[in-house]
Parts: C-alpha cells; sequence; structure tokens
C-alpha cells in the first residue's frame, strides 16, 4: 500500500469513526434522525474541511469527492438505528473520538507537510484537523467542547503531529509511520481518560465581572 492510498484509507476511516462518535452523541442527546445525521456530519468533516481550506485545497475533499459525504452520512444512520445494540454509548463516543482524534491528526499533518507547509505550520493544521470534529460535535450537543477542559487532548494530538513531522524529516515514509504516530495518540488519550491525567487548571476565586459604567 503506497503512502497516498494509506492517507486515502486512514482519512475515510477517520470521517467514519467521528461520524460514529458525533451520531453516538446525539443519540444520547434524544436527537431525530436528521439531527443525529447533522452531528455525525459535522463530527466527521469539519476537521478535514479547515485542513483542506487552510492548504488550499478548494474545493474540500468533503465537497469534492463523494466517498467522503457518503461515508459519514452511512455511518451516522447506521448508528441511529444500531444505537439500542451499543452499550455505554459515552464509552462508545470516548473511544470513538480517540480513534478519530488519532486517524484525523496524523492524515492532516501528513497533507499539510506534502504542501509545503513548514514543519510548526503543519503540526499545528494537524492539531487542529484532529480536535475540530469533536469541537463541532460538543457545541452543536450542547457541550463545554472537550478541547478547553482540563483532559489531555489537544496536547495528544500535538504530540503525534510533531512524531509525523520528525518521521518526515528524518525521510521514513509509507504506510506504518502513519499507523503508529495514530495509535500513539490513540493511546495516550486513552491512558489519560483511565488515569484521569489533566493539564492545570486556574487555582482561587475567578475575579468579579467588571460592571460597565461608573461605579458610586
Amino acid at each position: 500500500m503506497n503512502t497516498s492510498t494509506a492517507l486515502l484509507v486512514a482519512d475515510l476511516t477517520g470521517v467514519a469513526v467521528f461520524a460514529a462518535s458525533g451520531a453516538s452523541a446525539g443519540v444520547a442527546k434524544r436527537l431525530d434522525l436528521f439531527g443525529v445525521v447533522f452531528v455525525g456530519f459535522v463530527a466527521a468533516l469539519g476537521g478535514g474541511i479547515f485542513r483542506d481550506l487552510v492548504i488550499d485545497e478548494v474545493p474540500p475533499l468533503a465537497f469534492a469527492d463523494w466517498r467522503y459525504a457518503t461515508t459519514a452520512v452511512a455511518t451516522a444512520g447506521a448508528v441511529f438505528w444500531l444505537h439500542p445494540h451499543l452499550a455505554r454509548l459515552r464509552t462508545t463516543v470516548l473511544v470513538l473520538d480517540a480513534a478519530g482524534l488519532g486517524l484525523f491528526t496524523v492524515t492532516g499533518t501528513t497533507l499539510a507537510l506534502a504542501a509545503g507547509v513548514p514543519a510548526v505550520g503543519s503540526c499545528l493544521i494537524g492539531m487542529l484537523t484532529g480536535i475540530g470534529g469533536g469541537l463541532g460535535r460538543d457545541l452543536l450537543t450542547g457541550e463545554i467542547p472537550v478541547v478547553l477542559r482540563s483532559e489531555i487532548y489537544a496536547v495528544a494530538a500535538l504530540l503525534g503531529a510533531a512524531v509525523v513531522t520528525a518521521l518526515d524529516g528524518a525521510g521514513v515514509t509509507g504506510a506504518a509511520p502513519l499507523v503508529g504516530a495514530a495509535v500513539l495518540i490513540f493511546g495516550i488519550r486513552l491512558v489519560a481518560l483511565r488515569r484521569r491525567w489533566a493539564a492545570p487548571v486556574a487555582t482561587g476565586e475567578p475575579l468579579p465581572a467588571r460592571r460597565h459604567g461608573r461605579t458610586p
């Protein structure tokens, strides 16, 4: 399997798992069929659309290649109809989200490098590609986006993107390094969830809101 085929497979797999993640979150919020499919669609394709626009891939693959939209809609629809058989939806959402984070971060970083974006920019694009779908899903379902919480999420994506960039700079190519980097991100995210690793948060009392106008 050459690199382009591996990227396509990883991209479509990422679309499927993020669509399932978004659809599962929609089911948990008791949305109707359209709502579940729409949340799944946004979760699956939001990060990729951002990536393509930034690297000047117009129109984005989500709109130019029918396989992307079809994969997202079909997966989200399947989750809607099969959700009674999916026990513990919250756990399902978290595992699928971790898998999508790994896959999308790797493909986003690799495509940015191929487009000639410098290493630091490619890492940022890869990270934002990975977290974009989950961000859209959480906003649509009324949740505080996971990337804004103290959980290890964007950090895992950024670390994986840095690994991909370093391997590319060392001339290591092919499907195996990409799979390895995606598994690394997936593993870090799951271990962080299991062990409750978290980034530091502000301590102490929050500052009072400033009132407009003069104080008496």
